[in-house]
C-alpha cells in the first residue's frame, strides 16, 4: 500500500471493478434459472432475483421459444458489458503493478548508488541483483494478479451467499460447510510456504552469486584450468536450489490435490442435498442448476485463496528483502554543508581510522601536510593504510579521530558530492563499461567536445594505442575492459579523470601497469597541463615516488618519515631499504639497456 499511494485513483478504480465483477456474475445463474424454469413451467413469484424491469418484460412474452431467445440475447449483452469491465479491471491491475515495479526498481537502484562504500565492500553482488530483479518481479506478479483477487473472493463469496440464500438457506449452509476446512488448510499452507520460500531465496542467492562470480572471473578460471571445479561448485548450488524448490512443489501438489478432492466432494454433497429438496418440491430444476453455479462462487474462490496465500508468502519474503536494503541509511544522511573553493591544501592532524567491526586501527595518529600544487607520493608495505588515506580524502570512509582539513575547512563539514567533484581518484584496477573507448573516456558528460577527449587521451599517453585499434575511439572494450591490457585500462581511466579537470588528483597505484618511462611522461604531461594540480601518488614503485616533491612513508598505519627522495634515501628506515632494492635493480636495467647486451 505504501508503494501504491501515488496511484490512489487507479487503486480505487481497480477496487470498484474488482467488486462489481462478482456482483454482475451473480446474476448470470439467474438468467439460466429463468430459461430452465420457463421450459419446465416451474417459475414461482419472487424466485428470480434479476432486476424487476427485466422480469416484467420477460413475463410479458407468451411464447416460450421467444422468451428463451430474448433471455439468451439479454444474457449475451450482459456478458459483453461484464467482459468489458473485466478487461478494464485486468488492464488496470497490470498497469498498477508495472508502475509500482518501475518505481521500486528506480528506488532500489538510486538507493544502492547512495549506500556507503563499506556496504558495497561486503555485499554479494549476485544477491543484490536478485533483490533488484526477481524479488521485484515476485511482488509485481502478486500485485497484478493475486492481491486484487482477495477483493474478488470477498465479493464473490458475499454475493454468492446472498443469491444462494434466496434460493434455499439449507442448501447454502451445506455449501458453506467446507469453508472453515479450506480456510484452516490455507493458513497452514501459507505458514509453510513463507518459511520454505525464505530458504529458497537464500539458496538461490548463493547460486546467483556463484554464477556472477564465475562469469566475472572467467579469465582466472581458465588461467588455472579450474573449469571442472567451478562446474562442480555451481552444480552443487544448483542441486541445493532444486531440492528446496522440489520440497515446495510437493507441498503445493498435496495442497491442490486435497483442495480439488474437497471441492469435488462438496459438489457431490450439494447435488445430493439439492436432489432431495427437489423431490420434496422445495426447489425447482432451475434452482438446482443455479445453485451448482453458485457453488463455484463460494467454493472455488476459497480454494483459490491457497494460491493467493502461497504467493502472498513469497511476496512478503521478497518485500522484506527489498526493505532490508531500503532500511540501510544512505551515506548522505551524514553529510556536510559547505562547498569551499578547493585548491589542494590538505592537512592530516592526528587522524585515526578503524572499521566498526574491529578494534584494530588501519590508521593511527597520522599527521602530514600537503601544499597546493605539490606532487606527493605515499609509500609503504601492503596493508599499511595508503589506500585508506585516499578513501578518507574522497569521503568513501570517515575518520574516527583527529582532523582532516581541505583548504582550512574540516573535511566532514564539506558536502560529499562537492569534495568528489574536486578530488579525483584513479584506482589500480579501474572499472570500464562495456561500450566504446570514447564513451568510457567521456563518462558522465553528455555534451563534450571530441577534442577534449583526444587531448585527455594524449596526456594519459593512450592516444597512440587507441588510434592503432581498427575502430579507433569507437572500439568496444568488452565487459570491464576485458579486451584491453592492464596498462591501457589504467591510462583510459586517467584520461576520463583528466576531462573533469579537478584540482586534486589521487593515483591509487594506478600507474602500476605502465612502464617507468610512460609513468614519468604522464606525470610530466599532467604538470605541464596544470601547474597548480595537486597530485597524490600512492605507489609501491620507488622509481615513481622519487620524482615527487614530498614522500610520506607509512608503516602499520603510522607516518614514520616525510621528506624528498635524497633525504629519505640517506636516512635509515623503510624507504632506504626499498630504494636499496629497487634502485639497484633500476641501475642494473639501465646499464643493460645502454650497453645493448643481455644480463642474467
Amino acid at each position: 500500500m505504501k508503494w501504491a499511494k501515488p496511484y490512489a485513483w487507479l487503486l480505487f478504480f481497480i477496487i470498484f471493478t474488482t467488486v462489481i465483477n462478482p456482483l454482475l456474475y451473480s446474476y448470470v445463474p439467474q438468467f439460466i434459472k429463468y430459461v430452465v424454469d420457463v421450459i419446465f413451467g416451474s417459475i414461482t413469484e419472487g424466485s428470480i432475483t434479476l432486476p424487476s424491469f427485466l422480469t416484467q418484460y420477460y413475463d410479458s412474452i407468451s411464447d416460450q421459444l421467444t422468451a428463451v431467445l430474448v433471455v439468451g440475447i439479454s444474457l449475451l449483452l450482459f456478458q459483453v458489458i461484464r467482459g468489458s469491465i473485466m478487461f478494464l479491471d485486468g488492464y488496470n491491475k497490470g498497469r498498477l503493478a508495472e508502475r509500482i515495479a518501475y518505481d521500486m526498481r528506480n528506488r532500489m537502484y538510486s538507493h544502492i548508488q547512495n549506500l556507503p562504500f563499506s556496504y558495497h565492500s561486503n555485499i554479494d553482488t549476485g544477491d543484490l541483483i536478485q533483490r533488484c530483479t526477481s524479488d521485484i518481479e515476485t511482488i509485481k506478479s502478486f500485485l497484478s494478479s493475486q492481491l486484487p483477487q482477495i477483493l474478488y473472493i470477498i465479493g464473490s463469496f458475499t454475493f454468492g451467499v446472498i443469491q444462494m440464500g434466496q434460493i434455499n438457506v439449507d442448501l447454502m449452509l451445506v455449501t458453506l460447510a467446507i469453508v472453515p476446512i479450506s480456510t484452516t488448510a490455507s493458513i497452514i499452507y501459507f505458514r509453510y510456504v513463507k518459511r520454505k520460500f525464505e530458504q529458497i531465496e537464500g539458496v538461490e542467492a548463493k547460486m546467483t552469486t556463484a554464477l556472477q562470480e564465475n562469469v566475472n572471473g572467467v579469465r582466472v578460471v581458465k588461467a588455472f584450468a579450474n573449469e571442472n571445479f567451478e562446474i562442480d561448485k555451481f552444480r552443487r548450488q544448483n542441486r541445493d536450489y532444486s531440492k528446496e524448490s522440489q520440497k515446495l512443489n510437493i507441498a503445493i501438489a498435496w495442497y491442490w490435490g486435497a483442495s480439488d478432492f474437497m471441492t469435488t466432494m462438496q459438489y457431490a454433497v450439494t447435488v445430493g442435498v439439492a436432489v432431495i429438496l427437489a423431490q420434496k418440491n422445495l426447489i425447482s430444476s432451475g434452482d438446482i442448476i443455479a445453485c451448482l453455479m453458485y457453488i463455484g462462487m463460494l467454493v472455488w474462490p476459497i480454494r483459490g485463496l491457497g494460491r493467493i496465500i502461497g504467493d502472498f508468502g513469497k511476496a512478503t519474503v521478497a518485500a522484506n528483502r527489498i526493505e532490508e536494503i531500503l532500511a540501510i541509511p544512505s551515506e548522505y544522511e551524514q553529510d556536510g554543508t559547505e562547498t569551499p573553493v578547493v585548491t589542494g591544501d590538505i592537512v592530516f592532524d592526528d587522524v585515526s581510522f578503524k572499521f566498526p567491526d574491529t578494534d584494530k586501527h588501519l590508521l593511527d595518529g597520522v599527521s602530514f601536510v600537503i601544499k597546493s600544487g605539490e606532487t606527493v607520493a605515499i609509500v609503504g608495505k601492503t596493508g599499511s593504510g595508503k589506500s585508506t588515506i585516499a578513501n578518507l580524502l574522497v569521503r568513501m570512509l570517515d575518520y574516527t579521530k583527529g582532523s582532516v582539513r581541505i583548504d582550512g575547512v574540516e573535511l566532514k563539514n564539506i558536502k560529499k558530492h562537492w569534495i568528489r567533484e574536486n578530488i579525483g581518484i584513479i584506482l589500480q584496477d579501474p572499472f570500464l563499461y562495456a561500450t566504446t573507448v570514447f564513451e568510457n573516456i567521456k563518462i558522465g558528460l553528455k555534451d563534450i567536445d571530441s577534442e577534449k577527449v583526444y587531448n585527455a587521451a594524449k596526456t594519459a599517453a593512450i592516444h597512440k594505442d587507441i588510434t592503432a585499434f581498427d575502430e579507433g575511439y569507437n572500439t568496444l572494450v568488452g565487459e570491464k575492459g576485458v579486451t584491453l591490457s592492464g596498462g591501457q585500462k589504467q591510462r583510459i581511466a586517467i584520461a576520463r579523470m583528466l576531462i573533469l579537470d579537478k584540482p586534486v588528483m589521487i593515483f591509487d597505484d594506478s600507474l602500476s601497469a605502465v612502464d617507468t618511462t610512460t609513468d614519468l611522461m604522464i606525470r610530466n604531461a599532467l604538470k605541464a597541463k596544470n601547474s597548480k594540480l595537486t597530485s597524490i601518488i600512492i605507489t609501491h614503485r620507488i622509481t615513481t615516488a622519487k620524482e615527487a616533491d614530498k614522500i610520506i612513508v607509512l608503516e602499520n598505519g603510522k607516518v614514520t618519515a616525510v621528506g624528498n627522495h635524497q633525504e629519505l634515501a640517506a636516512k635509515e628506515g623503510l624507504y632506504q631499504k626499498l630504494w636499496a632494492i629497487q634502485g639497484a635493480l633500476e641501475s642494473e636495467f639501465v646499464k643493460v639497456v645502454e650497453g645493448g647486451g643481455s644480463h642474467e
